[in-house]
């Protein structure tokens, strides 16, 4: 083509100049050759703007930007958004959404300053000194202040509001300093109060003149102020008045910059039929807290699986003072290693979870591996110790047969889990009884009481991996939650030691070694740490859980989650890198 246009050049110069007589070049052409050209100026165009467009490209990256929408499921109508009264997951969740603290969790389980600027711990470990960010708000658009903080402590203190965070400040003392200063102080050194820190501060101004026996009547608790990274807007009701959603707005001067997604809708459910029914009609479009099993029902070709590991500790508690079988440890020991954990996570828990070995979470040192299930050395052992099969199969000694009754909750997975260690434990000749009781039933009239052989639970160990409520001895009777009723001076001293230790890697040292009492003692069967599970639509980007606490955690970094991109030169970013869409974090699975 190339030379060819060369003739056809050259062949009209030959004849006449590029215009003569009025009659140029291109009138010369034929409509053969005049197609011909036309093509190759529209080539030559299109390649043009191509290579300038991928100039261009090359320059640009893709940012997120305000806009976009997401609707959610929850379960239960929230009764409490209020920090200091929420008790149930949906509480929790609207909550941390409104709700903003002197300091703030991340998802890699750090902490960092929210209405706080700067934070510091004297020397000896008794005085928290906060200092508070210049012009930040409350959604009303006053200032938050010291006052605040001091209110609200002093509401979360007050017996007669009966706050779930009472015991977190009990025997502290909380003074203002000045309008941007507030101290606490402790009687003894506490490492894992700075955790008390991430509690929502509510607004003086709204909540002052209503009184302790108020409190929990407020039309505030459902239409809250706060001053997190959400508004709530609007509260749709049902004809008997219970909330059936909540439209949120983000917050224009939240003080970690406002969220990226402007509005969210969440949806409130009875159960979590209507809420896996919403989803599979496109009602809403992300859920958490699902089962398991529930997730195997669900087509999730549009959406993100995100799972998180839960720090909470799932086993078989033994109840000595109860069950005089569990006296022996020959038995105790048999029952630990012919439990068989793996099987239980996959099959009760489909494979959303971790089998443990320990009541020390992973990343606070405990034991990273499971060691697996032995049925042929659990027989060896309790024949050893003269428990012998009776025609029945159940063994026995003397006149004590070896038999006793789980207890637990009507969970499926935790159903699911007494009938799988039942029939392994059937195996070596143990004979178990399952009594299952609804979740409020089994607190009160179970646990509380102390009335179980052996109880099958789970406990929230949490971000602080405080374990002294749980395993020290002083807590066994209620409200302790001791319920492995376990004593043991050492691990009390360890226990005490751990609570007055700030540095983390002398914390695992001591977790350690009281780990090494508690396996040696088997008071408990240690058998699986659950996942989180959470569903978004593949439009919600830059989501990170990382350690949740609960379910309300998901939330931590919702301000930096987006929907809507736009692309810009990198000349106007100030944090390229951190920006780019194509190294943002992707999810666990």
């Amino acid at each position: 083509m190339k030379n060819f246009l060369k003739d056809i050049v050259r062949k009209r110069y030959s004849v006449r100049p590029l215009e003569e007589g009025g009659v140029t070049l291109w009138k010369t052409f034929s409509f053969g050759e005049k197609c011909l050209m036309s093509i190759f100026v529209v080539v030559f165009a299109i390649s043009g703007i191509s290579l300038l467009f991928k100039v261009s490209n090359a320059f640009l990256i893709e940012v997120p930007e305000r806009g976009g929408f997401l609707e959610e499921g929850i379960i239960g109508a929230p009764r409490f958004i209020n920090p200091l009264l929420a008790i149930s997951d949906s509480d929790k969740d609207l909550t941390s959404l409104v709700y903003g603290g002197l300091l703030k969790a991340t998802p890699e389980g750090t902490l960092i300053p929210d209405l706080a600027q700067k934070w510091s711990v004297s020397e000896d470990s008794l005085t928290y000194t906060f200092t508070l960010k210049d012009d930040i708000y409350f959604h009303d658009g006053e200032p938050v202040t010291a006052e605040d903080v001091l209110f609200t402590v002093q509401k979360a203190i007050d017996p007669l509001l009966k706050s779930p965070r009472r015991g977190n400040f009990e025997g502290v003392t909380v003074r203002k300093v000045n309008d941007n200063e507030i101290t606490f102080t402790l009687r003894q050194p506490y490492a894992p109060f700075i955790e008390n820190a991430t509690l929502g501060i509510l607004p003086k101004h709204i909540w002052k003149n209503a009184s302790s026996d108020e409190f929990a009547f407020s039309e505030y608790n459902t239409t809250p102020v706060g001053s997190g990274p959400y508004i709530v807007h609007k509260v749709k009701r049902s004809s008997a008045g219970l909330p059936t959603l909540f439209e949120l707005k983000s917050f224009s001067k939240y003080n970690l910059g406002r969220p990226y997604i402007e509005n969210l809708y969440m949806h409130v459910y009875q159960n979590e039929e209507d809420l896996t029914g919403s989803f599979k009609s496109h009602t809403i479009e992300s859920m958490g807290s699902i089962r398991a099993d529930t997730v195997s029902t669900l087509n999730t070709e549009d959406f993100t699986l995100y799972q998180a590991s839960l720090p909470r500790v799932f086993g078989l508690f033994f109840n000595q003072n109860q069950a005089n079988v569990f006296l022996h440890k020959e038995v105790r020991e048999a029952l630990d290693i012919s439990a068989p954990k793996e099987n239980i996570t996959q099959t009760a828990l489909l494979g959303f979870g971790s089998p443990i070995e320990s009541p020390v979470p992973h990343f606070a040192g405990g034991l990273g591996e499971v060691v697996g299930t032995d049925t042929e050395k659990a027989k060896e052992i309790l024949e050893t110790h003269g428990w012998k099969i009776g025609e029945d199969g159940i063994r026995a000694k003397k006149s004590e047969k070896l038999s006793f009754s789980i207890s637990t909750s009507d969970a499926p997975e935790l159903k699911k889990t007494a009938e799988i260690l039942k029939a392994a434990w059937l195996e070596i000749g143990v004979e178990v009884d399952i009594k299952v009781f609804e979740s409020g039933d089994l607190n009160q009239n179970v646990i509380r009481p102390r009335k179980y052989d052996a109880l099958l639970f789970g406990i929230i160990v949490g971000r602080d991996v405080d374990l002294y409520p749980f395993w020290h001895s002083s807590q066994r009777n209620d409200p302790g939650l001791n319920i492995a009723l376990y004593a043991n001076i050492t691990t009390d001293k360890i226990l005490e030691q751990v609570r007055s230790t700030i540095n983390k890697d002398d914390q695992r040292a001591l977790y350690q070694k009281f780990e090494k009492e508690i396996l040696e003692d088997i008071p408990a069967i240690f058998l699986y740490s659950p996942d989180f599970l959470y569903i978004l639509p593949h439009k919600v980007r830059n989501v990170r859980l990382g350690h949740v606490q609960t379910a309300g955690e998901r939330f931590l970094n919702i301000h930096e989650w987006f929907i809507e991109t736009n692309k810009v030169w990198k000349i106007f970013t100030k944090e390229k890198e951190d920006q780019v869409v194509a190294e943002e974090v992707k999810p666990l699975n």
